[in-house]
């Protein structure tokens, strides 16, 4: 069942892998969200990356491991909504690997800026990720590019890090949330608990508007669900990934839904009490734990703002609602 998650060795190795890109992410206990909530409440801020995101240690991982193994290639393809994209284009850059990204029509500009800027040659292509994901292995196909997937063991590794730092740090957590796009940080949490043999209960977060993980754990098979999130673009996935689907079903303790309103009001509080900006996928974890509070009362709570890269005029309309 867990042959595919990292080992606590392993953890360790890819942490030193992601610290020669960037030190640990600091986590708060935000007095002020801990008083919304009704518990003590800590926020882990993988918005404190090099490309604002958790995904690049990820990147940086299946990376090192392709070097590792001889097996840099000519050139690398994948598919996103804009941080996966970011964390593969990073370290492509780094490895001096030309880097191809596929995302839907209508992603966020902001995001496709910061993909150009690490030297990926974007294209736009479908109406939704699935679809650009269909269009990025055909180009792989075609051109002999090596496909980086969403979710891959060796991103899980190297994601693992982020969960193990924050357990460490805050030993006494006793729940955490933690969002689901492809499953890689939400795997990385459950890998994280199993090395460290922590006790911590994982709650996964989808979106709403993007039911796929859910339906499917509900089922315990892979169920396609339609995507009309307009916020959590991090969430925004139709079709549910088996391998990880696996691990999350052994492993979670329950799913919570958030409809793109919550993701909002969500983003509003962590920006009202942190000053720090989430993105919808973002601040999905807090929103979660606040549908959830009443259950919560006196709990070590841990969130995590998983990305801050939300375009400026989306930011502000959020902002503007309140």
């Amino acid at each position: 069942m867990n042959h595919a998650l990292p080992t606590l060795h392993e953890i360790e190795a890819a942490a030193q892998v992601v610290y020669h890109a960037f030190a640990p992410t600091p986590q708060y206990r935000w007095a002020t969200l801990s008083a919304r909530l009704g518990a003590e409440c800590w926020v882990k801020h993988e918005n404190h990356t090099p490309v604002g995101a958790f995904k690049v240690r990820g990147g940086l991982t299946y990376f090192d491991r392709l070097r590792q193994r001889g097996e840099l290639p000519r050139e690398v393809i994948s598919a996103t909504r804009g941080n996966h994209g970011q964390s593969i284009g990073l370290a492509a850059h780094a490895h001096g690997v030309p880097c191809t990204i596929v995302v839907p029509h209508g992603n966020s500009v902001e995001k496709n800026a910061a993909m150009r800027a690490l030297g990926v040659t974007l294209i736009e292509h479908g109406s939704d990720f699935q679809e650009s994901r269909e269009h990025a292995m055909h180009l792989a196909q075609e051109r002999g590019a090596h496909m980086v997937p969403s979710y891959h063991a060796d991103l899980v590794r190297g994601v693992s890090t982020y969960w193990w730092e924050y357990l460490r740090a805050v030993p006494k957590l006793d729940v955490v949330y933690v969002p689901i796009g492809q499953g890689s940080g939400a795997c990385s949490a459950v890998a994280a608990k199993l090395a460290l043999r922590h006790p911590v209960r994982i709650v996964g977060v989808v979106s709403a508007h993007a039911t796929t993980y859910a339906d499917s754990l509900a089922a315990g098979r892979v169920v396609e669900a339609p995507v009309t999130t307009v916020l959590a673009d991090g969430m925004a996935c139709r079709v549910a990934d088996a391998e990880a689907l696996e691990i999350l079903q052994a492993h979670l303790d329950h799913v919570v839904q958030v409809s793109d309103d919550a993701v909002a009001q969500a983003m509003r509080m962590l920006f009202a009490d942190t000053h720090n900006v989430a993105e919808g996928a973002g601040a999905a974890s807090f929103a979660a734990a606040w549908q959830e509070r009443a259950s919560l009362k006196g709990a070590v709570v841990g969130t995590v703002l998983s990305g801050g890269n939300v375009d400026s005029r989306t930011m502000a309309q959020v902002l503007a609602q309140a």
